[in-house]
């Protein structure tokens, strides 16, 4: 099984050399968007170009003329326009609108010839020759374990760069292999995962209540605000802070995300929980209205942070159809379904009385769909048990009280 994680380290970059690297971050910007806007146009049939393969050829020459990039940067140019191309058509498939990619962040992408490891160092391609940074770490950093021990195998890295800060970070690829410690168990615990669009972000089978979604939008709307007023001034300025801001706003959305997919997985984790079921995304999107895509993201990065901690863990994550489970009776012996049982935050079962959390009655419902959906399937569902606040909940109904 591979492990996958992502180690941001502050870079000490010689002041004599920071324009060289700042003057290629702009160039490879300049270069991705120039793939873009030729993928974008497409072919004679007017299908957007994805295919690294065929974009290349198409623009690779003239960057290399006009601007003597890096030939690795270039290739990572026509990558990194490739995978935003790739997105958008995702996106269309779904029947999402959307818009050609432009890019505004100062992000650059290294492949494993532009970019060299050693231990405290690394050197990167850019105009003027190598660049060679010192890492910075904080104190018992994590990040420290992944880039100079033999652990972990070093691939491709970003490199950004935050404007106020005036501060270059890498964030690098590193993989590991390890025995899959899961398998085949014959017993599986399933810890189910309710996701909200306001109040709480998540919400489990186990009473965990994770994240506050109600600040999360608030420092969106913020933000936007904010861009809102700039984009008016119109200036030079004006467009740098946009850029500054925009880099901002990600770094700490993403900085949430993973705090809540930690506490997810360390849930998981206390609970003895060898699955994490979300509801699928397309359930997600029927809920959202077509202003609030930053949403969107948030589920999915959400999924993915806990998806690769989860693995790191022996934990899969798996999703099921969310229907009816807000509306479903989620005690043992009741199951009964109907709109009326839900208001707001209070869910009251109109059949047999039970009074719980509206999100996590839903998430134990989830868990108890992909318990049903599993037997279904003929997967052995009797084997497969809901975690639940006080013990759990087998796939035939038969609960066990927690011995913890």
């Amino acid at each position: 099984m591979e492990l996958r994680r992502t180690a941001v380290v502050k870079l000490a970059v010689p002041e004599d050399r920071s324009d060289d690297l700042k003057r290629t971050m702009n160039t490879f910007r300049d270069a991705a968007q120039r793939f873009v806007d030729r993928g974008w146009d497409g072919d004679d049939d007017d299908y957007v170009i994805t295919s690294r393969s065929h974009l290349q050829p198409l623009v690779y020459d003239e960057i290399r003329a006009d601007t003597d990039l890096h030939s690795d940067l270039c290739v990572g140019a026509v990558n990194h326009a490739a995978d935003a191309l790739s997105t958008c058509v995702e996106k269309m498939k779904d029947g999402e609108r959307t818009s050609k990619p432009v890019f505004t962040s100062n992000t650059t992408v290294y492949n494993t010839n532009a970019i060299s490891y050693f231990d405290g160092y690394c050197s990167l391609a850019a105009y003027g020759g190598r660049v060679h940074a010192e890492y910075v770490y904080p104190e018992d950093s994590i990040q420290a374990e992944y880039m100079d021990g033999d652990e972990w195998e070093k691939k491709g890295a970003k490199l950004r760069y935050d404007h106020p800060e005036d501060t270059y970070y890498l964030h690098v690829t590193v993989v590991q292999e390890r025995d899959d410690p899961q398998g085949e168990a014959e017993n599986r615990t399933v810890l189910g995962v309710d996701t909200n669009v306001d109040g709480y972000l998540a919400v489990t089978s186990t009473g965990a209540f994770i994240g506050n979604t109600d600040w999360l939008n608030h420092e969106r709307r913020e933000y936007e605000r904010r861009r809102a007023h700039l984009q008016q001034r119109g200036t030079r300025s004006a467009h740098l802070t946009i850029q500054s801001i925009g880099d901002r706003f990600a770094r700490w959305s993403e900085d949430f995300l993973h705090r809540a997919s930690k506490r997810l997985v360390r849930e998981a984790v206390a609970h003895g929980c060898t699955t994490i079921v979300f509801e699928d995304l397309a359930g997600i999107r029927d809920r959202i209205s077509d202003a609030s895509k930053f949403q969107q993201w948030a589920f999915r990065e959400l999924r993915r942070q806990t998806n690769y901690k989860a693995r790191a863990e022996g934990i899969t994550v798996e999703t099921v159809n969310p229907a009816y489970t807000s509306q479903r009776c989620s005690h043992s012996a009741c199951g009964f379904t109907h709109g009326d049982n839900r208001n707001g935050d209070a869910f009251c079962c109109q059949k047999c009385g039970k009074e719980l959390h509206a999100d996590y009655n839903a998430a134990r419902n989830i868990a108890y769909k992909y318990l049903q959906n599993r037997r279904k399937s003929g997967s052995g569902g009797a084997t497969h048990h809901l975690a639940l606040k006080s013990g759990t909940l087998s796939g035939n109904g038969d609960y066990s009280p927690s011995t913890v």
